[in-house]
């Protein structure tokens, strides 16, 4: 069997390999150095198919990367409420049914080699099989995603079952209605695709709050409202984490949820 740093070696070699126009770069001897390259080389490579070894190395390794990191399930959480949960973490270490990723308009997650954004981190730790079924998708609905609408795939090596990709609107100046509603419309959407799925837990990030710059107060108080009265309306059972990753969204949805 081999150990993490001969598959992350193996991963980077191939990865080189298929990509001449990086052949130039020398493989790093620090193992920290080594996961930035690997992860870049990830981020940049373009959705197609993947043999079946490295497909199998790639598995193991991000599993491995995963368990190392500590995987939360939501069985272990509390409640603020019935059916509604508010978890600080990061999202790709979380089991559940679904998480939800703040997608671009091309569905094909983050190009930008190792970008902070959630949608690069959901990308690299899924594996290379998650970009190529977007494309797939993409490819026969024949055109880009339209905001506030959703789509899912598998969660392939993450601890879910499945992702549900949204796109959230991009604020460029002044916050408009049509952006709320917008919004509101993303949360709404994922909710639908997760019960007509059969899904029984999905866990939503900050949408449109990070790269989009919608305000943080502002996108949380419509998560929350927006899940409340899908919940009220539809009298679904479907439990929710409100997934945050800074202290200050944390203490904002605290707030929001009357939770200690």
């Amino acid at each position: 069997m081999m150990t993490q740093s001969e598959r992350r070696r193996y991963l980077i070699a191939s990865l080189l390999k298929e990509q001449p126009q990086y052949s130039g770069i020398e493989l790093p001897e620090d193992g920290q150095e080594q996961n930035y390259l690997l992860r870049a080389l990830l981020n940049v490579r373009m959705p197609r198919p993947v043999s079946r070894e490295f497909s199998e190395v790639q598995d193991a390794y991000l599993k491995e990367e995963i368990r190392r990191k500590g995987i939360t399930d939501i069985a272990d959480l509390q409640p603020v409420e019935q059916g509604l949960f508010l978890w600080k973490g990061d999202i790709t270490t979380l089991r559940c049914d679904a998480i939800v990723n703040a997608a671009n308009r091309q569905m094909l997650g983050c190009f930008c080699p190792n970008h902070g954004c959630i949608d690069n981190a959901i990308h690299t730790f899924a594996g290379v099989q998650l970009r190529l079924a977007c494309a797939e998708l993409m490819k026969r609905q024949g055109h880009e995603e339209e905001t506030g609408r959703a789509k899912i795939t598998p969660a392939f090596q993450l601890p879910c079952k499945y992702v549900i990709h949204t796109v959230g609107p991009v604020i460029r100046g002044r916050l408009t209605e049509t952006d709320k509603n917008l919004l509101a419309s993303c949360y709404c959407s994922c909710l639908e695709l997760a019960e007509e799925n059969g899904l029984k837990s999905i866990a939503f990030c900050c949408i449109s709050t990070g790269e989009f710059h919608f305000p943080n107060d502002i996108a949380a108080e419509i998560a929350v409202q927006t899940v409340r009265k899908y919940k009220a309306r539809t009298h679904s059972g479907i439990e929710v984490i409100f997934n945050v990753y800074k202290e200050t969204d944390c203490n904002i949805y605290r707030e929001l949820l009357g939770s200690d």
